[in-house]
């Protein structure tokens, strides 16, 4: 099925609007912060290209968020949590905290949310959870590129501040190269030192 309004449509003709697509970037990384955003797309809203953000490459994904972020018409909100954060709540608690965070900086108030995923705990609105969501609904796919590009640009200030360590390479995904920098030089300030990998190359 492509990704399409199909979700969106089926709730606006029960009369619930607005709706929001949440997705986050960086559930998997060693380092760096998980981001989420939530984007609310106006009705008629068409954006050639727009699709999950895995399957789009990096100038495009840039392309597309500039669109949607100078749209007057869209609202769209991101929020994080950082490493030390994610050490403290684990992984799974912090993304659920940082897109509910996501969600509540929107400009605008929406009814019902659309998540990328499994149902999020204690949301503060309604909520329908897909799995495999950024390919199915317009709405997560462009939360997806949102958090994926604003992610991204984080680790690529990170990668200044770390140089060592190639952030802007492999934007804190345990690739063979960053293990090996990881083993080489330790944790720097920004791994998350719960994960196991990171864990293992901390110094005595």
């Amino acid at each position: 099925m492509p990704c399409s309004f199909e979700h969106e449509h089926h709730l606006h003709a029960r009369g619930i609007r607005p709706v929001a697509g949440i997705d986050e970037a960086g559930r998997g990384p060693l380092a760096g912060p998980v981001v989420a955003a939530a984007v609310i797309l106006p009705p008629g809203f068409d954006l050639p290209g727009l699709d999950d953000s895995k399957k789009l490459t990096a100038r495009k994904r840039d392309l597309l968020y500039e669109r949607l972020t100078s749209d007057p018409d869209v609202a769209w909100a991101s929020a994080r949590c950082e490493s030390v954060e994610i050490d403290c709540w684990n992984i799974l608690r912090a993304t659920h905290r940082a897109m509910r965070s996501a969600f509540l900086l929107l400009p605008v108030r929406p009814l019902h949310v659309l998540i990328d995923g499994l149902p999020v705990p204690e949301f503060p609105c309604a909520q329908t959870a897909l799995v495999g969501g950024d390919g199915l609904s317009l709405s997560i796919a462009a939360a997806s590129i949102v958090a994926k590009v604003e992610r991204d640009r984080i680790m690529e200030d990170l990668d200044r501040q770390f140089p060592e360590y190639g952030f802007s390479k492999h934007k804190g995904y345990p690739t063979p190269d960053h293990l090996v920098t990881l083993r080489r030089h330790g944790p720097c300030p920004v791994h998350r030192r719960s994960f196991a990998p990171v864990a293992q190359a901390v110094r005595p």
